[in-house]
């Protein structure tokens, strides 16, 4: 049953991207065939063939080693308050902190070109599969790694000349997307690293699939052959790169610690006027989103908690969700718990449509307009994104 329920879920979620799509006509349905059958390979290798998951586990256990050195960078500035046993949870040292840490680690991969060495071939292998051009590929799988406004910068010079298809599958692939940086910080919610990084790895694929759908390639696209890629930005050096990666990664906290006041704080506000009718925001999402968390085939009382997290992702911010998905993990099955944490994975959510403008439009504001006029769609591209990659894991772990 819940096999069936799962397929059901991936034809509703394809058949809400067709109803989204703005030229319905002109979707090469050979090509949204072929990326779904890639995202099923690409989930059993990670989720099933021992050599996947072994390397999954390799990558994980790597990264959270890593992602921990930085605890030595907050232990020294904070003392006792980096200390969660000495003193209890303070969110934004314990948890946002080591997004500073992470941020310059990136920023200096990224300068001494290591990250371009991998989003160049790969994504060159994405766009030889999927048939899509060099700098939205590149984009595309630098979002496995880099923000959705940090990964345009790679190909910041060749963004005036792209069309209107090719600048969607930039803004979906930084809508479904999380950077690396973040990682750290949803970790320390209680989400395991591994998770993350399934969901991490069926982000470009399954982005090019939303865009294409949501707007087909009908524009000629520009003709370019050997994409370079920006490594260096504006840094003079090593030092001031992983200076600026640490200014980055500082303003990325306040920004994030600031939302999360506001918005918990408007939506208490909300709550506290619902109250009087005996109802809840979080009750209002959980009902609206439950039908996905019955297609993802859940069962009957986790339901409402997933449509409940995937509202929060969506409205309020992922690191709510997450910190609410974290702290109900310890009773939930292995199923349950890896598609949920995949399905919350990913920007898309209502802030992030002024951040996605305002920062590509800095790269090339003759653009501004475009991005502007489809930005929406692809935030809900987004989150169809991790949804679609949330069941086809679902239906894998059925086996």
């Amino acid at each position: 049953m819940k096999f069936i329920l799962n397929l059901l879920g991936i034809l509703v979620v394809i058949g809400l991207i067709y109803l989204l799509s703005w030229d319905r006509k002109n979707i090469q349905w050979k090509a949204v065939g072929k990326a779904i059958i890639v995202q099923f390979i690409i989930a059993i290798l990670l989720v099933k063939i021992p050599i996947g998951k072994m390397i999954v586990s390799i990558l994980s256990d790597g990264v959270t080693a890593v992602i921990n050195c930085g605890q030595q960078g907050l232990s020294f500035v904070f003392g006792t308050l980096a200390d969660s046993m000495s003193i209890g949870n303070i969110f934004i040292v314990q948890t946002l902190g080591n997004i500073i840490f992470v941020s310059a680690l990136v920023s200096l991969l990224y300068y001494v070109g290591v990250l371009g060495f991998i989003v160049k071939w790969i994504g060159k292998g994405v766009g030889k599969l999927m048939g899509t051009t060099e700098v939205e590929s590149f984009v595309a799988v630098a979002n496995m790694f880099l923000g959705q406004t940090d990964s345009p910068i790679l190909v910041s010079k060749y963004i005036k000349s792209l069309t209107d298809s090719e600048i969607l599958v930039i803004l979906v692939s930084g809508m479904g997307s999380m950077s690396v940086s973040i990682l750290g910080g949803y970790h320390a919610l209680g989400i395991p690293m591994d998770y993350l990084l399934i969901a991490s790895a069926m982000v470009p694929v399954g982005s090019i699939l939303t865009a294409k759908m949501l707007l087909p390639q009908m524009e000629t696209a520009k003709s370019i052959t050997d994409v370079k890629l920006d490594n260096k930005g504006n840094n003079a050096n090593v030092i001031d790169a992983i200076a600026e990666g640490a200014g980055t990664g500082m303003q990325m906290v306040i920004s994030i610690a600031a939302s999360l006041v506001g918005i918990i704080g408007i939506v208490a506000v909300v709550n506290m006027i619902l109250g009087m009718a005996g109802i809840s925001l979080e009750q209002i999402f959980s009902y609206v989103f439950a039908p996905f968390g019955f297609l993802m085939g859940l069962d009957v009382n986790e339901i409402l908690m997933e449509g409940s997290l995937l509202g929060n992702k969506l409205i309020v911010n992922e690191f709510v969700a997450f910190q609410e998905l974290g702290a109900a993990l310890g009773s939930l099955d292995t199923r349950t718990g890896m598609v949920c944490s995949i399905s919350l994975c990913g920007f898309a959510n209502l802030s992030s449509l002024g951040i996605c403008v305002s920062g590509i439009a800095v790269l090339c504001p003759e653009k501004k307009s475009t991005l502007s006029r489809l930005v929406f769609k692809a935030m809900l591209g987004g989150v169809f994104v991790s949804i679609l990659s949330a069941m086809i894991v679902g239906i894998i772990t059925l086996f």
